[in-house]
């Protein structure tokens, strides 16, 4: 596996984590004030920001500088 794919593959899983805790301090506070439902759309554009910049730096086969590196 290359090197810059655990990479990817770690922050993913820690980014993963901090996003589920922040997502579920935003419901827990959505449920208990009347229109904080509305701080979860910004949440969701992040999401999607994060989504398209993953997708397409692993659809990018220019990007793969390290691959043919001789170690």
């Amino acid at each position: 596996m290359a090197l810059d794919k655990l990479v990817l593959i770690v922050f993913l899983v820690a980014g993963s984590f901090a996003v589920a805790v922040w997502l579920g301090a935003l419901i827990l506070a959505a449920l208990s004030v009347p229109f904080m439902w509305i701080a979860l759309i910004p949440a969701a554009f992040v999401g999607y920001v994060v989504y398209r910049v993953i997708a397409e730096r692993l659809s990018d086969p220019t990007e793969n500088h390290y691959d043919k590196m001789d170690h």
